[in-house]
């Protein structure tokens, strides 16, 4: 670490001092552990790890939200340093990758929205995985013509797609960041190398994870000699992360995608004895990566401009679709927790998700249908909800536009994620959903960093019924995602919430309920966050277990609902502008899921 960047740093010795602290304060606050193994496929990307308690924080100009207290600060002491919310964004992935290795890292991919104060202009930045060149639409079609069982895709060189982490942070940095790219790194760097305590949610889901243990080098970090997860509070250290960051940090992101680092990476991918698990990804695949700056989607609702990811997420499609079809119904009546609030948020639920699974993919490689968006269109799907029972399940409409006839695609598993929230002083905002998929991805590690298992989010069919299915891979293709970092806009342009959540193809539920809380139901972030998680996903209507909403199983049943009652493990960050009662911006306030180990500082 160089002079300039330790002293942009200088609160590494702070850090080193409350680590402890930070570990035995987040264990006494942990209600519940976890009880049972990873499903396959998983029915949430991560599991359950209890409860956190968390209160709103209120503060003036900037902040940071984040699913671990360590990657806050890291955050949060570059917006001390002068630091744009892009520079604190960066600082506070690199630390993720480290301390929440499980969702998201340098070996995986991102989504981010970047408001810009000074222009007022918002731009969407798509640092999705590729797929290598030699993928082929069967990648996932085993011997017998059949999809492979998820973890057999999963856990495996086949199932990693070219990172685009590195090479988002980078464009996002080239401008919009204020800070030399170097600085970034250090608080990342000081804690690999000094050691940082495991959490209480990393310890239990290295414990419970099934297959971290087969690749070498991630039962050597991961397990102590007798193969048993590191206890809470113990101070991990991982060097071989501090020189690959080192190497980032001075080169830039050609020494992530060329060179020692890409090879190091291709030759893990090929590293099995099973020929079945062997990958494909070459160093002309990480070589040619690029990321794509995309037009945003933005809708409006209750008078209110909305903006979100475009596809390849199709998150921000179905959180449009969602709320247009409950804009006729007077939710701010019937709150929140209500019968008929859930009832008909799920029934939207099933109308976008059934889209989604017909049209979304990568818009590069596949025609997806613009009337999707059509106001008409959207609201139209919502004269099909019923108030006295549900559907069940919903067919796709017919957006105008569609010119090609495709299959549904079925895929259901779901992706390991985090997000980050963050204003600056200078009026920026960036909301960046990350990802490496499966929780531990491919579980194959590499100088310090997990790869992702990006691949198998594409359909595991390429075709059904003779039709081609829209996300079936295909080389160089972004496999579809729900990820939906979402910005909110006030009268004047500005941003008034930035929000987002991990949790797979659950996320524009999480998302959408948070966003009613706050709109329809005038609660605070925290508030909105902490209501309990509910919708459907054209499946059943799911409840979030232990909840005030399993008092509803019986009616909605009622009503027609197949209704499943289990954990729904969230990871929501917002954070939401405040006015006075004469309508001026007085500050913000921001609130994180308690489901996670995630806090809010602001100043």
């Amino acid at each position: 670490m160089n002079k300039k960047s330790f002293l942009l740093f200088d609160r590494s010795t702070q850090f080193n001092k409350g680590l402890r602290v930070i570990a035995v304060g987040m264990a006494l606050l942990c209600i519940a552990a976890v009880s049972a193994q990873l499903a396959t496929p998983p029915s949430q990307p991560e599991p359950s790890t209890g409860l956190y308690k968390k209160s709103l924080v209120s503060f003036k100009s900037h902040g940071v939200a984040a699913a671990n207290p360590l990657a806050v600060e890291a955050g949060f002491a570059m917006l001390k340093r002068g630091g744009s919310a892009v520079d604190a964004a960066i600082a506070t992935q690199l630390v993720l990758g480290l301390v929440e290795p499980q969702s998201s890292g340098i070996g995986g991919g991102a989504f981010a929205l970047v408001h810009e104060g000074k222009t007022k202009k918002l731009r969407a930045y798509d640092g999705r995985e590729t797929a290598p060149g030699a993928a082929t639409p069967s990648r996932f079609i085993g011997s017998d013509g059949l999809p492979m069982k998820f973890h057999d895709a999963a856990v495996s060189g086949r199932s990693v797609g070219t990172p685009g982490t590195v090479a988002l942070l980078a464009a996002m940095h080239k401008k919009h960041g204020k800070l030399p790219w170097n600085a970034l790194f250090a608080p990342a760097i000081a804690l690999a190398e000094q050691g940082f305590p495991v959490s209480p949610r990393l310890h239990d889901v290295v414990k419970l994870d099934r297959f971290l243990k087969d690749d070498p080098a991630a039962r050597a970090y991961f397990f102590n000699e007798k193969g048993e997860a590191w206890p809470v509070g113990y101070a991990l250290k991982n060097p071989a992360y501090a020189k690959t960051l080192r190497a980032i940090a001075a080169n830039g992101p050609k020494a992530f995608y060329e060179g020692e680092l890409a090879d190091a990476m291709v030759n893990a991918v090929r590293d099995y004895a099973d020929v079945a698990k062997r990958g494909d990804l070459t160093q002309t695949d990480l070589a040619n990566y690029q990321v794509i700056e995309r037009d945003p989607i933005c809708f409006s609702y209750r008078l209110k401009k909305l903006c979100s990811m475009p596809a390849p997420s199709s998150g921000g499609v179905a959180i449009a679709q969602m709320l247009a079809a409950v804009e006729r119904f007077p939710l701010s009546q019937w709150g929140a927790n209500s019968i008929d609030s859930v009832h008909v948020l799920a029934e939207a639920g099933r109308l976008a998700y059934a889209d989604r699974a017909q049209y979304l993919a990568d818009p590069d490689f596949i025609d997806v249908p613009k009337g999707l968006l059509d106001p008409g269109y959207m609201k139209s799907r919502g004269t099909l909800i019923d108030m006295a029972k549900s559907m069940k399940r919903a067919e796709p409409g017919t957006p105008p536009g569609v010119k090609v006839a495709r299959a549904p695609d079925a895929n259901a598993f779901l992706t390991g994620t985090s997000h980050i929230s963050i204003v600056d002083k200078f009026g920026n905002a960036v909301s960046m959903t990350t990802t490496i998929e499966d929780i531990f991805g491919a579980r194959k590690m590499v100088r310090g960093f997990l790869l992702n298992n990006e691949l198998t989010d594409f359909s595991m069919r390429f075709e059904e019924n003779g039709k081609p299915v829209a996300n079936r891979v295909q080389a160089g293709k972004r496999p579809r995602s729900t990820m939906a970092p979402t910005i909110v806009y006030d009268a004047k342009g500005n941003p008034e919430i930035v929000t987002g959540s991990p949790g797979g193809s659950a996320i524009a539920n999480y998302v959408l309920k948070t966003l009613v809380g706050m709109i329809d139901w005038k609660l605070d972030p925290q508030a909105a966050i902490d209501l309990p998680n509910f919708g459907s996903r054209n499946g059943p209507t799911e409840l979030e277990k232990g909840t005030a909403l399993e008092a509803l199983k019986a009616p909605l049943e009622a009503r027609g609902h197949t209704v499943s009652v289990a954990d729904f493990t969230s990871g929501l960050q917002a954070l939401q502008r405040s006015f006075d009662a004469k309508g001026k911006a007085v500050g913000w306030r921001g609130g994180a899921d308690p489901r996670r180990e995630g806090i809010v500082i602001g100043e």
